[in-house]
């Protein structure tokens, strides 16, 4: 899809890929127990696929840490949860099995950023240090144009109420109750408060539910299993 003027953004299924049953097919992630080289052959057709000149993996930890990046890692990524750059063709890579990420463009400057922003990051404020980064670099809040992925959706993120208390002390609108009345996290609504209430304006939503769609990866429904990919990138 065409995010901005100038800027793509894509999510990535299971499907397409050479990863073997659980993982089956199109496992992107390199810590969860796949082959990998055939994790690197699902990487490889990926950038062929899109047509970038490569792809940026971090090493996500939950944390609120960003940086910019003209080039990706390489095989030993620092422990961060947010990238953020101005090269063309360089397509950033936020990774996910139940986490939402976050993808945002500055069309004007040229800027976009990645982050994967799960329960810890959502705390944390990830989307909001990314925002952040980004403007400190010449990028202007109201000019950003953001899509959060998909994640466990509200009705189905089950947590014990002690967890949805402290969540939602941090992030209110994060506050939510499963289709069957237990405590559950909204991660999507707290993401989309926190880009708000950074500036931006314009939020659009990939609503899937990882938990109930199949065609995505669940960490939640199914153990061991793979990681999808939300993607960003400039022409």
């Amino acid at each position: 899809m065409q995010l901005a003027p100038g800027v793509h953004a894509t999510v990535t299924d299971r499907h397409g890929g050479v990863s073997a049953p659980p993982y089956g097919s199109r496992n992107l992630g390199g810590m969860v127990g796949d082959d990998p080289a055939a994790v690197r052959a699902n990487r490889a057709g990926l950038v062929a696929e899109l047509g970038v000149r490569a792809v940026v993996y971090m090493r996500q930890v939950h944390s609120a840490e960003v940086a910019y990046v003209s080039e990706p890692f390489g095989d030993d990524p620092p422990p961060l949860d947010g990238v953020f750059t101005t090269e063309p063709r360089l397509a950033l890579a936020s990774l996910g099995a139940d986490c939402p990420a976050v993808l945002v463009a500055d069309p004007v400057a040229r800027m976009v950023g990645a982050a994967h922003s799960g329960r810890p990051g959502t705390e944390a404020g990830i989307a909001t240090a990314l925002v952040a980064a980004m403007a400190a670099k010449g990028a202007e809040p109201g000019r950003m144009v953001a899509l959060i992925g998909p994640g466990a959706c509200g009705r189905c993120y089950e947590v014990p109420a002690e967890l949805r208390e402290r969540v939602a002390a941090k992030v209110p609108e994060t506050w939510s109750t499963t289709s069957w009345q237990t405590p559950a996290l909204d991660l999507r609504a707290g993401i989309e408060a926190q880009l708000r209430a950074a500036g931006l304006a314009e939020i659009r939503h990939d609503a899937r539910c990882t938990i109930e769609s199949r065609e995505l990866y669940s960490h939640r429904r199914e153990q061991p299993g793979g990681r999808f990919a939300g993607l960003v990138w400039l022409d």
